[in-house]
């Protein structure tokens, strides 16, 4: 197959008018090896300061390997993940201070209370008691979460779990959000009310989501990065990705190798 990636492997700046836009997100030349296996493959792109950038790709592309890379938590076999200007191997706690994370199946403490998670999370992150105490009012509201906050998140559905994720990831104001498949398993209702808090959080955070839900690209992203089978395979806008074959789906599926014409 092809590849038809749109960019060069310094990003997009000037295409997208964000040429003086402050590189917040920067994969350069990721790759990760299990064996022989290839996770992930010299996978470079940057989202500057202020994109919501969509991430998209078939099971098993590599989408998540890429963004546990990016975020620290999985060191790459090849390659750099840099947040905000920040190594994230040598270099990950100060990293981190920038990046919000919320992974497909983010890590609960099942036995507490949303209230009480947020407390322990503030108490982690060294918060002092009045900037805490704001912080967790400001995310409740955020994510809609007031109704269930002295609930055990056990008991909770998965729409409220996946909120209590997000207010952790927000919890310290970062600059930089990464979230993997945030409406996965959600009802059309809860979509709807995840769509609505991305657009709200776009206003002044960059972020990187992944996705299958192709109305939602539609709806909420600057641009489309997609790999398939571990390697990019395009970057561009909507419109161009919508270009390849006259809509998104037939694009996605041009470009990741599905399609039969």
């Amino acid at each position: 197959m092809a590849n038809k990636t749109k960019s060069n492997e310094a990003g997009q700046g000037d295409i997208f008018g964000s040429a003086n836009k402050r590189p917040m997100i920067e994969a350069v030349g990721l790759s990760k090896f299990y064996g022989p296996f290839a996770a992930a493959r010299n996978v470079s792109f940057t989202v500057n300061e202020g994109e919501l950038v969509a991430f998209l790709g078939p099971n098993g592309a590599g989408k998540s390997t890429t963004m546990k890379m990016l975020t620290g938590y999985l060191a790459p076999s090849e390659g750099i993940a840099r947040i905000a200007g920040n190594d994230m191997f040598s270099d990950r706690i100060a990293g981190s201070k920038h990046l919000g994370y919320l992974p497909e199946n983010g890590p609960l403490y099942p036995e507490m209370t949303p209230h009480s998670m947020l407390s322990f999370f503030a108490d982690a992150r060294a918060m002092e008691t009045d900037y805490k105490r704001e912080r967790i009012r400001q995310v409740i509201e955020l994510c809609d979460l007031s109704t269930v906050m002295h609930k055990a998140i056990s008991k909770l559905s998965k729409g409220f779990r996946q909120r209590v994720g997000m207010a952790q990831a927000l919890l310290h104001e970062p600059d930089v959000l990464i979230l993997d498949e945030p409406t996965a398993g959600l009802d059309p209702n809860q979509i709807r009310e995840v769509r609505r808090t991305m657009k709200k959080l776009s206003e002044s955070k960059t972020i990187l989501l992944s996705t299958h839900i192709l109305q939602e690209v539609e709806a909420m992203a600057n641009r489309v990065v997609m790999i398939s089978e571990g390697r990019k395979v395009f970057d561009g806008t909507v419109a161009e990705l919508k270009s390849v074959r006259g809509d998104l789906t037939e694009g996605f599926h041009e470009l990741t190798g599905a399609s039969k014409a």
